[in-house]
């Protein structure tokens, strides 16, 4: 496969696009484009491309959806992951995908900030889950090559911190949308303690792009 910075073109990737960019901050579409471009090198670095699990449009459409639960269309009902995930599976069910690729989008987003539950979960979850720890710098080392040319098509913006600003909001509006031990609850108690959180640390320490 031949890298190429062009996203999937059809109704639905344009459906895609469109939500986001109604729902939530450039900052945080960036990160979800830039976080499917950084899966699908992950997936041609390790050979990954020809797994009959592999689903191009699925995985961009996981990838960039993935944190849409962060923005103004959620209702603040249960944690960030869960509602971005029914969002996606309404959409997608309104566009008539199969039943079993909206069951997987939805595992995908669910749990792509579950640590050692995504990854087991299939080919799906796992690219999901790692191309948006690569955008904040986890295995950087395969993006080198079109980082750059990554970065320059959808800039940073402070990325991090707006990112955390969006999760920790939508903790704030509901107890049943920050859960214990869920990441929400983590980010909203970090806050509130120190007025920083541990991922806005962590990312200033391990990315190369400086946040």
């Amino acid at each position: 496969m031949e890298f190429s910075l062009d996203l999937p073109s059809s109704s639905l990737a344009d459906a895609v696009m469109a939500i986001v960019w109604s729902s939530l901050p450039e900052p945080i579409v960036n990160h979800s484009v830039r976080s499917f471009l950084f899966a699908e090198l992950l997936a041609k670095h390790r050979g990954l491309i020809d797994d009959p699990e592999y689903d191009r449009e699925l995985v961009f459409v996981a990838s960039v959806l993935h944190d849409l639960g962060t923005g103004k269309r959620a209702p603040g009902k249960a944690r960030f992951e869960v509602e971005g995930a029914d969002m996606a599976a309404a959409l997608l069910t309104t566009h008539g995908l199969p039943a079993v690729d909206v069951d997987r989008v939805w595992e995908a987003i669910a749990f792509h900030t579950s640590e050692g539950i995504a990854e087991r979960c299939g080919l799906l979850p796992y690219l999901t889950a790692e191309g948006s720890k690569m955008d904040i710098g986890y295995n950087a080392e395969v993006t080198d090559e079109y980082q750059e040319a990554i970065h320059a098509a959808y800039p940073r913006l402070n990325m991090v911190k707006v990112l955390t600003d969006a999760i920790v909001d939508h903790a704030r509006r509901s107890a049943a949308s920050a859960p214990i031990f869920s990441l929400g609850s983590l980010l909203f108690k970090e806050r509130q303690a120190t007025g920083v959180t541990e991922l806005e640390l962590l990312t200033a320490g391990v990315s190369p792009w400086g946040e």
